[in-house]
């Protein structure tokens, strides 16, 4: 028996038409796999060789395999279980009633890929026909029936994340007002409540990441208790963030010209929100650098 590749781990997420595919395989990317969707089963095993040619670039691969491809998916079972004794593999199985399938067929207005001439239920029996060995021998079923697509994303999130891994990415962005909000700005936070340091004289050609200017700004009335109470308010925001399925997350931090008071302010407040559980907090300054 081959040894499996140290940390190459695949996904096969398969199942029945209707169950969920697509919504999982967004599930996935967002937390950091590498997807391939409707993926004949005899490129898995290629698919897997350039894996393990990217340097761990594509520790996480998830393919998509199902009766899409036709004659090509009678090969799936085989394919799958040639990969066992090399790799990390786990297959999902996507399971749902007949009457729910046949709602969300209707739904959407598209005929079952196995249906031809007869009716959507024809296609579905035909379809569990065709996978009942995958089904038998999948390492994880899910029942999707009674599971809307944001049930569905957080329980692929619960059982495929890494683990340690971040559910929300949070960019803390300073910019000036002068220069218009930034469009993708979840939340915008104001501090030209501070006094500025651009009419300080030795302050003026310096910007917020400058020693000098930080402690400027955070010397001032009002400025430590906004930081520290807002990093607070972020706490239920970012939990219910990560409950909606909701991966990233800007907060604009302005000030009149995005040089002094915003950048210290944005620099402070993502020291103190990268302590929060689950967030991955990164920094952007927008208009430093502008005239």
């Amino acid at each position: 028996m081959a040894a499996p590749i140290e940390q190459q781990e695949m996904l096969i997420v398969t199942g029945m038409s209707g169950a969920g595919r697509s919504t999982v395989g967004n599930a996935l990317e967002d937390l950091g796999w590498y997807v391939v969707d409707n993926l004949p089963p005899q490129m898995l095993r290629p698919l897997v060789e350039l894996a393990q040619l990217s340097g761990g670039a594509l520790p996480r691969v998830a393919a998509v395999v199902d009766v899409r491809g036709g004659k090509l998916f009678s090969d799936a079972q085989e394919a799958i279980e040639s990969l066992r004794d090399t790799i990390m593999l786990r297959v999902l199985f996507l399971e749902a009633t007949d009457s729910v399938l046949v709602r969300r067929f209707e739904q959407v207005r598209r005929p079952h890929p196995l249906q031809g001439d007869g009716t959507t239920l024809d296609g579905i029996a035909a379809e569990r026909a065709r996978m009942a060995e995958i089904r038998a021998s999948s390492d994880l079923i899910i029942d999707t029936s009674d599971l809307n697509i944001h049930q569905l994303a957080t329980t692929i999130n619960e059982k495929f994340s890494a683990e340690n891994a971040a559910g929300l990415r949070v960019i803390v962005e300073s910019f000036g007002y002068k220069y218009g909000l930034p469009a993708d700005a979840d939340l915008v936070a104001d501090c030209r409540f501070l006094p500025n340091p651009f009419w300080v004289p030795e302050l003026k050609a310096l910007d917020g990441q400058a020693d000098a200017v930080r402690d400027y700004v955070l010397s001032q009335t009002g400025a430590s208790e906004f930081i520290t109470d807002y990093a607070k308010a972020m706490e239920p925001v970012f939990a219910g963030y990560q409950r909606e399925n909701k991966r990233h997350a800007t907060i604009a931090i302005g000030c009149t010209g995005g040089k002094h008071r915003s950048v210290a302010i944005a620099e402070e407040l993502a020291t103190l929100l990268r302590g929060l559980p689950g967030v991955a907090v990164s920094v952007k300054h927008r208009d430093l650098g502008r005239e």
